[in-house]
């Protein structure tokens, strides 16, 4: 889910690469898949069925979601599984790859009871961050043959983006929605979510090229500026993150988006 575009173009090196090392992305994402566990964990038995800010999905079917897609990253087989499935529900339907993939994966667990959801979400994380560990240097560095739109420009990534980054910030940013969707605060730590949220900014900055001035508040929060004379914005770090995923409205330099 991506931001609305502001007109802007661009500074941003293409194919895009992961700008996180890959033994740092790696502790990145087995803490993001065990804080995402430790959320599901802490719902109480209505707060499975509640909406979230992903249309059509609850909670539960958001954590399907969410454990399917790492699910996927635990090896090829499982990849290529996924993919075929997806592959023959779009042919079908007409429906985008990626709209079908989460369909598949969603569909797949629908008849998962909460607890076991929580189980499987605890299971499949550390699996999760081995495959992707494993995946050699030389393929990360390789371009993704499928093209990704961003703000409604088509650009390409590396493997190593995808794996990298897009895959741990997927089940941060769903926690996120979790928690947005039953309420509460979620756990943030600046060793954690600050790294995250950091990596976002830079990533932004980069797409938008433009003066800024950035404050955001919080654990994951900071303050970073390009330029003179730009946009001055404040304002709690996971919202930032949220509005350039395209879960709020952002106006200038906010409404350039940023790939969860």
């Amino acid at each position: 889910m991506l931001g609305k575009s502001s007109g802007r173009r661009s500074t941003l090196a293409l194919p895009v690469r992961a700008a996180i090392d890959h033994a740092t992305a790696m502790r990145l994402a087995a803490v993001a898949y065990d804080r995402f566990a430790d959320a599901l964990e802490g719902l109480e038995a209505d707060d499975w069925s509640r909406p979230t800010d992903c249309p059509g999905w609850d909670v539960r079917q958001l954590a399907c979601h969410t454990i399917g897609m790492a699910a996927m990253a635990t090896s090829p087989v499982e990849t290529a599984r996924q993919q075929w499935r997806a592959g023959r529900r779009a042919r079908a339907t007409g429906v985008d790859p990626l709209t079908a993939l989460t369909a598949v994966q969603v569909d797949e667990r629908a008849d998962w009871s909460p607890s076991r959801v929580v189980e499987e979400a605890r299971r499949v994380g550390p699996r999760a961050v081995r495959g992707r560990r494993r995946t050699p240097g030389v393929l990360r560095r390789r371009r993704l043959p499928q093209v990704q739109h961003v703000d409604g420009v088509a650009e390409h990534w590396t493997i190593g983006f995808l794996n990298d980054v897009i895959l741990t910030r997927d089940p941060w940013m769903h926690r996120m929605d979790v928690v947005a969707a039953t309420g509460g605060d979620p756990v943030l730590t600046r060793d954690h979510d600050g790294v995250l949220v950091a990596d976002v900014v830079a990533e932004w900055a980069a797409r938008h090229g433009a003066a800024y001035r950035l404050t955001l508040t919080g654990p994951a929060g900071g303050s970073w500026s390009h330029g003179e004379g730009g946009q001055v914005i404040e304002l709690d770090a996971v919202d930032f993150c949220r509005v350039l995923s395209g879960r709020g409205d952002g106006d200038g330099l906010l409404a350039v988006g940023v790939p969860f």
